[in-house]
């Protein structure tokens, strides 16, 4: 499974809530569609970050390891 990169990872709109409580009212079921696809894909965007913070971690630890080697070879 491909991990993507922090830029591959899109933060979702902030859903819209109008000020007025009548037009809440009008657009209830809209406006909960709108607030639950948010929850949905806020934990997708969470979800897709830490696979990235992993994935950086272990590239990190892999440089590491490398200039280990690096040193090692020029001393």
């Amino acid at each position: 499974m491909p991990i993507a990169a922090a830029s591959d990872c899109l933060p979702p709109e902030r859903p819209f809530l109008p000020q007025s409580r009548e037009d809440i009212r009008a657009y209830a079921d809209l406006l909960r569609s709108d607030f639950e696809g948010y929850i949905a894909d806020i934990q997708e965007y969470f979800r897709c970050l830490d696979a990235e913070r992993q994935r950086a971690f272990q590239e990190a630890r892999e440089v590491s390891e490398d200039y280990g080697r690096l040193v090692e070879l020029l001393d």
